[in-house]
């Protein structure tokens, strides 16, 4: 902008605050930061604890001046873990709230409610939980783990270090567990595991009577050869699941169960004595011996008056989503959306085991992969970690439509699924 243009608009912003001086527009006086996880149905016993995150990392930046000399203020919805709701939410916030960001979603059944939303309107979001892969936009950032950051790791765990031969994949019907478990099907086969080695089962959002699954299981497992259970179980339901297991006296010694999506918040509340030995697979874990991780439990467990409260690694990706949102603000000097897109790729933020995160050109950031074990008071202790950080990756390496997929969202390419072999660039998302 010109200095005859940035003097007109100063003076005409001049002038009608003196003609009007009661017509100030709260837009102007703040940045508007949207919320959208859901605080009611299925996915509230994941979700509402990030709501509560999110008003803390905002109250602590308001704290330290606001953002380009505004305060920031959050814009609460409650999607109710209804898929089309998160759209209309996700609308709302964009076309009437007007917020700079939004920071939300869980499943990815409701992400990809939400992605043409942020598309169309240019909107951005800030996506904290692991999820399938096979999808980038230049409208979101994911900072939960693509599969090479979590599920492949953890199967290699399972096969190298516990010497697992049988597999039972089981998630929750939607659209991450049968993708993720689509990936890691081609990989088991990649690696010589027979068909007859991988038993895979689907239930509903909110299933709770597990008896007949868990003995299926169980005969699977009873065949001499290794067997472990890869969960992509999602929501509540997986207190019934793991209390079956319980029932039916399933132990971690005999078919370990490695989980995508149980962590701390998760086992708070149950008796976790019966999970013990039980794994789980994350890029960060509330046990992690780290003094910014400390420094972040304590703020928690203040900001919700409660020594009890859990954190959990959604809660670390969106500590890292936002700060690294802020730092991009604040390198574009404005909110714009296309500014932002184009100064959040690389940046770096310290991460909460002691590292750095970085924002991909493709949307995805480095995380470090990290499998835990269950312990008799809710937390994990860390039994394997990789060396260093990994950088995400949007498209899968081992299915037969992505493997020749790279996204990058730099100018000039501006490409989410380039293949690299025809050097075309197929659109957005050719994963919808």
């Amino acid at each position: 902008m010109s200095q005859h243009r940035t003097l007109r608009k100063a003076l005409l912003g001049l002038s009608l605050s003196i003609v009007f001086p009661f017509a100030a527009n709260a837009a102007d006086d703040t940045i508007k930061v949207g919320i959208l996880h859901s605080l009611s149905g299925t996915m509230a016993i994941s979700e509402s604890t990030l709501k509560d995150e999110m008003l803390m990392l905002i109250d602590e930046q308001n704290e330290k001046g606001g953002l380009l000399g505004k305060k920031l203020e959050p814009v609460v919805v409650d999607p109710a873990s209804n898929w089309p709701l998160f759209a209309e939410k996700a609308r709302q916030l964009l076309s009437q709230d007007h917020v700079a960001a939004i920071f939300g979603n869980w499943t990815s059944a409701s992400r990809k409610a939400v992605l043409p939303v942020v598309e169309e309107l240019n909107g951005l979001l800030f996506y904290p939980v692991q999820y399938e892969g096979e999808e980038s936009s230049q409208n979101v950032f994911y900072t939960g783990a693509a599969p090479n950051q979590q599920a492949i790791p953890a199967v290699d765990y399972l096969m190298n270090e516990v010497g697992v031969k049988r597999w039972v994949l089981a998630g929750t019907d939607y659209v991450y567990p049968r993708t993720t478990n689509k990936i890691l099907e081609a990989y088991l086969k990649q690696h010589g595991v027979a068909d007859a080695d991988i038993m895979i089962n689907y239930t509903p959002f909110g299933h709770s009577d597990w008896q007949s699954i868990v003995a299926q299981i169980k005969r699977f497992g009873s065949q001499g050869k290794k067997t472990a259970v890869v969960s992509t179980i999602n929501g509540d339901a997986n207190v019934p699941f793991y209390k079956e297991l319980a029932n039916q006296n399933v132990d971690a010694a005999d078919i370990p169960v490695m989980a995508f999506s149980v962590g701390e918040q998760e086992l708070s509340g149950i008796d976790t004595g019966p999970l013990v030995g039980h794994l789980a697979a994350w890029n960060y874990f509330q046990s992690v011996d780290n003094d910014a991780n400390y420094d972040f439990i304590d703020a928690w467990r203040a900001y919700k008056k409660d020594d009890n409260v859990v954190t959990n690694d959604p809660m670390e990706a969106h500590y890292i989503g936002f700060n690294m949102w802020v730092e991009a603000v604040k390198k574009a000097g404005t909110t714009d959306v296309d500014a932002v897109k184009d100064a959040i790729i690389g940046v770096s933020v310290p991460n909460l085991s002691g590292g750095a995160a970085t924002m991909m050109p493709n949307h995805h950031i480095t995380k470090p992969v990290m499998i835990g074990e269950i312990q008799d008071d809710g937390q994990f202790d860390v039994v394997w970690q990789t060396p260093s950080t990994v950088a995400g990756d949007a498209w899968s390496d081992y299915l037969p439509g992505s493997k020749d997929l790279i996204s990058d969202w730099r100018k000039p390419l501006s490409c989410g699924n380039l293949n690299v072999e025809t050097m075309k660039c197929g659109g957005a998302d050719v994963g919808k």
